[in-house]
């Protein structure tokens, strides 16, 4: 079977015999997606020997595989840091070989806005250059890549917090010129633009057979909001009062970052996407966001039992093990961390839809991107990857076997792995 593009629910797996004799080698998969896995597993058997002609061989195998969990991806920060297309798509080649499947773009935040909006062309005057932004046909050209390669992007517009760099081009969506973040909710403006904007990245345009961004997960940030701002804006407060919004300063603020979360998430399901948010959405919230919402855990991993016990799904990237800028943590800390461990009710497991390593760019740039991403994601690949009755079995020393032919692997297609 063949899909437009791959979704959540993608099967991606698929049965592979070579034989030790014959030269034929067979490969079965429901669709594309589950050949492009398969084909990644031959052309990792394949080697060259040196001493017998110097001829390729192949490892005889058989093999049936598919991946535990739906989404398994890498977070790429490219405000903080702004990284050319070229970049980003050698990274998208090396999560195919880590069979990754997502690359979650978190493509602005305060620092800068180098995403090109049609319906709202000043927003990337927040890019900290012209040089240095992102055209829809970049954007095209790399959804297109990692298709073709069976990696998803989900794209990320984090709001109302680290949305300053928004207020470059349309200031009137921030409380004031000296006090930018989080978004104002007051502005007819605000949501006005959030909603052309998210159209713009998920609705088919002129005549294309894709949208800019066809992956049915569509994150929304949430998370550092700070309210602030809000309580020093005199438009807000009478905004407040408009929507009946009583009680402390701060019980009112609360109530409009819940508006303001619900708001969003609206929209996105509007759009026929799913929202994304980030745990504090649901720190502040709790079970009121609606069923649908999957909430992003980055705190401590223990925060994700009462989400998943109030029925909602789950992308695990605690950041004490699976944030790559965090360079003390080593690759058996990020191959150790077991989503499921220490869940009060195990059968809330289901809820757990995968995970993603993080890659955010405050100290990171080009010069030293595959070195800190790789070797170390491909553990965390594993571990999204892999049932968990084959992972226990495994010791230190296969790991290890593994993990080290996987970094030569990378080293020898263009990969500079630390």
């Amino acid at each position: 079977n063949t899909e437009d593009y791959p979704q959540l629910e993608t099967d991606e797996s698929y049965e592979l015999n070579i034989p030790k004799i014959k030269k034929e080698i067979t490969l079965h998969a429901k669709n594309i997606y589950g050949v492009l896995r398969g084909l990644e597993t031959i052309s990792q058997l394949v080697y060259y020997n040196y001493n017998e002609n110097e001829n390729y061989y192949i490892w005889p195998a058989d093999i049936i595989d598919s991946p535990r969990y739906s989404h398994r991806g890498l977070l790429l920060d490219t405000s903080r840091h702004y990284e050319p297309i070229i970049n980003i798509q050698h990274t998208i080649d090396a999560l195919s070989y880590a069979k990754f499947n997502v690359l979650h773009w978190h493509v602005v935040d305060t620092q800068s806005f180098p995403f090109e909006s049609k319906v709202y062309p000043k927003l990337w005057d927040g890019s900290y250059t012209v040089q240095e932004r992102y055209t829809h046909n970049d954007i095209k050209e790399l959804v297109e890549y990692g298709r073709l390669r069976g990696v998803k992007v989900m794209i990320e517009f984090d709001m109302p917090g680290h949305a300053a760099s928004w207020c470059t081009g349309y200031p009137e969506i921030c409380p004031s010129p000296q006090c930018t973040q989080p978004l104002n909710p007051a502005s007819d403006l605000t949501f006005t633009l959030i909603e052309g904007l998210l159209s713009e990245c998920t609705q088919i345009q002129n005549n294309q057979t894709l949208s800019l961004f066809p992956y049915q997960l569509l994150h929304l940030g949430g998370d550092e909001v700070s309210y602030t701002c809000w309580e020093k804006s005199e438009e807000i407060q009478n905004w407040e009062d408009e929507q009946g919004f009583t009680g402390t300063t701060s019980e009112r603020s609360e109530s409009t970052y819940e508006y303001f979360v619900d708001k969003t998430a609206e929209i996105t399901r509007s759009l026929d996407r799913t929202p994304v948010q980030w745990v504090e959405v649901y720190e502040h919230f709790g079970n009121k966001l609606d069923n649908n919402t999957i909430v992003h855990v980055w705190k401590e991993k223990s925060t994700m039992d009462n989400i998943l016990l109030d029925g909602y799904r789950t992308i695990l990237s605690n950041q004490g093990l699976w944030y790559l800028d965090h360079l003390e943590t080593t690759w058996d800390q990020m191959y150790d961390n077991e989503p499921t461990d220490g869940l009060s009710n195990p059968s809330t497991a289901d809820l757990i839809i995968g995970g993603e390593t993080c890659m955010w760019s405050e100290t990171v740039d080009g010069s030293v991107l595959d070195n800190t991403i790789w070797p170390r994601a491909a553990a965390v690949s594993e571990r999204l990857w892999t049932s968990l009755d084959t992972i226990n079995t495994s010791n230190d020393n296969e790991v290890i076997d593994r993990l080290e032919t996987f970094r030569c692997l990378l080293i020898n297609r263009g990969i500079n792995a630390a």
